[in-house]
């Protein structure tokens, strides 16, 4: 978000404020006002002090610290300052007030004010008569979109702004760039989509292409380079083919050949360093790594180097638990050495390397995918069960955190300390209780026996849960229980914590209708490699759950090197592996995408869910203001 900071602020810099043509009678006044402010005496005051300092002003001399505070405060990216400049500016009959509204409009989207950024921007589409304040009108409405990480949207203006610009020789700072950044994150299908329009879109496009098919492939990406270029002379995208695509034409795959595994050999936690070992041996059948050296993570720093340089490894994979990656960021072999930890740090901590990256098998991969889906099917008001503990209320908070980006209401949240009060807590959150107190009232009333049923709210359209297999098999039945015979029967949802292969062999009944996510490895069916799963079930029949998982995630950790650069460069590209589809999105952190199941029948199917894309609330609420007022 930093780099796009600037670029906008060069680009208003260099772009409104350097535009000369705007209309004449304003266009004289601002400079006149503007040639006096620069012949005042120079103060050493910032965006702040102006402002203030013109507020106990009036006339010429108001306008002048109102135009040095507007400068200073987009010099200091002081947005909140430029937002009030522009307001005093506002009732000035001096000033190019469609200009202003543009700079008002530049600030809200940098105090992330979203939905009000684009409300005055289309208040001006009917008053922009000149191509400078068109094209920086549809540029700032692309950054909005792409602020919010929408390059699609944002593409569809940048585009206009980049025709227009061209079609009346403007130079847009930073447009260039932000598109480039913006068709980076498009997948091969989206930028198929976009490959039609104006020749400038159609080149864009192109050049994306291009980058994306021959990312790594030194040879066939200069003579397609070459190629475009002979094809779209003079267009925009050149100035990027140097500072940008050449850069990666040495992005080839790591040649791997040695490697470095640190895992738990020893302590509490070695069962789970002999999972992860079985998956890397299993891995190498189909690699072209020749050797692997397993290390003990929970060995101090200085022997862990030690064995290392010993090794001489290409690559390191591991260590597995969090302590253990924060102990090796210590590591000086691994400050040249490209690693894929087999967890995750913060994001400012892993923004260090370009050659590190980071795969863990969070749960909070699962609750965006189920948030996802729920807005994708339309519920306004899902219901959240967890235990009582860290990783519980963690869960929950982020879930809720991410739902409050796309709807207004607030989802239901329970939490149970243990088997005894779950029904105490599902009955309070349906509002069963209060159902039946309504009933004893009317039976103290009438002092016999009636025919009753209680009744729950009828609010709630979707049930989450985040307990694990036996916590989930104990509240079913409550749920069941719960919910009224006259409401229609609400959806429930549980993460792959649910699920137990151990515990399904046995017990199945009792979940009929749940829907779960799940690593493809786990799932009958979900994966081709369907040899290595009929192995590994003869090899180790008794592997607990976290075992397996964790033995899917060696596997495909190994099987990841080749194409790792790939993933972190194309945001669109997937690694179809056991852990699930796995991408690159940012700070070189993979993230999972897993299979859909559901308990039909004493069985377990796959079932195909609606993961469609959510879309903002600041853009329903610009939508919802856009039909009040026709």
């Amino acid at each position: 978000m930093r780099l796009k900071n600037i670029s906008l602020v060069i680009a208003v810099l260099s772009g409104l404020s350097a535009c000369g043509t705007t209309p004449k009678t304003a266009s004289t006044q601002d400079k006149q006002t503007l040639a006096t402010a620069s012949t005042a005496p120079a103060e050493q005051l910032d965006a702040q002090g102006l402002f203030d300092k013109a507020s106990s002003k009036q006339g010429a001399s108001k306008i002048q610290l109102l135009y040095l505070a507007r400068q200073a405060a987009i010099d200091e990216q002081n947005w909140s300052i430029l937002e009030q400049a522009c307001s005093e500016l506002e009732s000035k009959a001096s000033v190019d007030h469609v200009q202003n509204k543009l700079y008002t409009a530049l600030a809200r989207q940098q105090q992330q004010k979203f939905s009000s950024a684009l409300a005055l921007l289309q208040t001006l589409e009917s008053k922009l008569k000149l191509p400078e304040h068109q094209a920086w009108h549809q540029y700032l409405m692309g950054s909005v979109y792409a602020a919010q990480q929408l390059p699609k949207k944002a593409l569809v203006h940048y585009f206009k702004s980049a025709d227009l610009a061209n079609k009346h020789q403007l130079s847009i700072a930073g447009l260039n760039r932000d598109i480039w950044q913006a068709l980076q994150q498009l997948s091969s299908y989206a930028l198929e989509r976009f490959d039609r329009g104006t020749v400038i879109q159609q080149g864009w496009v192109k050049l994306a292409k291009y980058h994306q098919i021959y990312l790594g492939s030194t040879v066939q990406l200069h003579q397609a380079l070459n190629n475009w270029q002979r094809r779209y002379t003079s267009h925009p995208g050149s100035e990027i083919i140097p500072t940008e695509v050449k850069t990666t034409l040495d992005l080839a795959p790591y040649n791997v050949t040695r490697i470095a595994v640190l895992l738990p050999t020893s302590g509490s936690s070695e069962r789970l360093g002999r999972a992860l070992k079985n998956g890397f041996l299993a891995a190498m059948d189909n690699n072209r790594v020749e050797e692997i050296f397993f290390i003990d993570e929970t060995l101090d720093v200085a022997q862990i180097n030690k064995e290392l340089q010993q090794s001489q490894a290409e690559f390191v994979i591991g260590p597995l638990l969090k302590s253990n990656v924060e102990k090796l960021t210590a590591s000086t072999y691994l400050t040249t050495t490209p690693a894929l930890f087999l967890n995750t740090l913060d994001t400012a901590s892993q923004a260090g390397n370009p050659d590190h990256y980071y795969f863990a098998l969070d749960p909070e991969h699962e609750v965006e995918q189920a948030m996802v889906h729920f807005l994708a099917k339309g519920y306004q008001k899902p219901m959240l069960l967890a235990p009582d503990t860290a990783s519980g209320k963690r869960l929950i908070s982020h879930f809720e955190t991410q739902w409050q980006r796309y709807s207004e209401t607030r989802p239901e949240v329970g939490f149970y300390s243990d088997s005894e009060n779950m029904a105490e807590v599902v009955g309070q959150l349906l509002e069963v209780d209060s159902s039946k107190q309504r009933i004893n009232t009317i039976k103290r009333m009438f002092r016999k026996e009636l025919e009753s049923e209680t009744r729950s709210r009828r609010d709630i359209d979707a049930i989450y849960i985040l307990g694990d297999a036996i916590e989930t098999r104990l509240l079913k039945p409550y749920l069941d229980v719960n919910v009224s015979t006259f409401a229609d029967r609400i959806p429930l949802y549980a993460s792959s914590r649910s699920y137990s292969k151990q515990i399904d062999k046995t017990d199945k009944g009792d979940l009929e209708g749940l829907f779960f996510t799940e690593v493809p490895w786990m799932l009958p069916g979900a994966v081709k490699l369907q040899n290595l799963r009929e192995q590994h079930s003869v090899l180790w029949p008794e592997q607990s759950d976290i075992e397996q998982r964790l033995f899917a995630m060696a596997y495909d950790a190994l099987n990841l090197l080749p194409e790792i650069k790939q993933l972190s460069k194309i945001p669109g590209k997937e690694f179809d592996g056991l852990t699930g589809a796995l991408t690159i999105k940012e700070a070189n952190r993979i993230d999972r995408q897993l299979s859909w199941a559901q308990y039909h029948k004493k069985q377990i199917r796959l079932v195909s869910l609606d993961q469609r894309p959510p879309t903002p609330l600041f853009m329903k609420q610009l939508y919802d203001n856009y039909q009040a007022q026709q």
